[in-house]
């Protein structure tokens, strides 16, 4: 393990030069000297300005605020599950949201300003189903993944029925979004989105004492005086909150949540006080490089982020997997 002393330095410097990167490239280059001059407002009125400020600056907070809103649920949910498996998705979440997002493109132009408020409130509805269904009460973890399997394949078909109906021009827009899309088209939702992912995360790490005790297993944390119940309630909650944001304006963008918090027990060790914040500062480098590899590749056409995830982190996490055993 290193030190965890130069964690967070260490973090906050990838993350710099991660979202400094994300702002130099794409189609038209700039240096870097020049992406921090038109941030500090020192070339107004240029083409470098409209380029940084209109489009590749939304973009990259929007980078930032997904890949730690998904590296931050993942944490939680792999600890409150005691599944290394878990994900941000694992309860259904992602199939409600993507429902409401589509939902909202099949509705009409007109109302695309309401899809990440249609999404936001699939995903919800989504979560509060599975708990319905598992039941609030003296639930099971094994219990509520089996129901936001089965919440998840509801919305899943759907959704496909969804897209069966809706015109098929507007069938290539939604794929594109159902796969990762950073393009922050609708940026006055960025800032309330910072602001929810913000809250939630605060209060994950308060919790973060009860996330420790739960990888020793419920019937463990019961004995050591954690009110199972309500606990779960509440990072669910959280957990679900900042998972619904981050699809509602970014589609769904798999393995961040997974694989990010699993390089930082490896590197780090666990313990959620320090695994939260530093999951959260690496999942937003990971998903900024991501996004920076998705508009080189094939430039000046944009790859959706979430195959660029998926391509990366796959075999970054079977080779986690080939060199020591996944724990939490």
């Amino acid at each position: 393990m290193l030190r965890k002393s130069l964690a967070v330095p260490v973090l906050l410097l990838l993350l710099l030069f991660s979202f400094s990167f994300s702002l130099s490239s794409g189609a038209y280059e700039m240096s870097l000297t020049t992406v921090w001059q038109t941030l500090l407002q020192l070339h107004p009125d240029t083409l470098e300005h409209t380029i940084i400020h209109e489009i590749r600056l939304p973009r990259s907070l929007l980078a930032v605020l997904v890949g730690c809103a998904l590296a931050l649920a993942g944490a939680a949910f792999q600890a409150v599950l005691r599944n290394p498996l878990a994900d941000p998705y694992i309860l259904g979440v992602s199939g409600g949201a993507a429902l409401g997002a589509v939902g909202a493109m099949a509705l009409g132009v007109w109302l695309t300003l309401s899809i990440p408020l249609l999404s936001f409130s699939g995903a919800l509805l989504a979560l509060a189903i599975v708990y319905l269904v598992g039941g609030v009460h003296r639930t099971s973890a094994p219990t509520l993944i089996l129901a936001g399997v089965m919440v998840g394949s509801l919305a899943s078909a759907l959704l496909l029925f969804v897209l069966w109906s809706i015109p098929a021009e507007s069938v290539r827009s939604a794929v594109f979004w159902l796969a990762g899309d950073l393009s922050a088209e609708n940026v006055q939702w960025i800032w309330p989105g910072f602001v929810l992912v913000s809250l939630a995360a605060g209060w994950l790490w308060l919790m973060a004492p009860a996330l420790d005790l739960f990888t020793q297993g419920e019937d463990g944390a019961a004995d050591l005086g954690l009110n199972v119940t309500v606990a779960r309630l509440v990072v669910f909650a959280a957990a679900g909150a900042i998972t619904a944001a981050a699809v509602a304006l970014a589609g769904l963008i798999g393995f961040v949540g997974l694989v990010v918090p699993h390089v930082v027990r490896l590197l780090w060790g666990p313990g959620h006080r320090f695994l939260l914040p530093t999951s959260a500062l690496l999942g937003a480098s990971f998903l900024l490089l991501a996004d920076t590899v998705s508009r080189l590749v094939f430039a000046p056409a944009q790859l959706p982020v979430g195959i660029i995830t998926a391509l990366i982190g796959a075999p970054c996490f079977l080779y986690l997997l080939r060199r020591r055993e996944v724990k939490l």
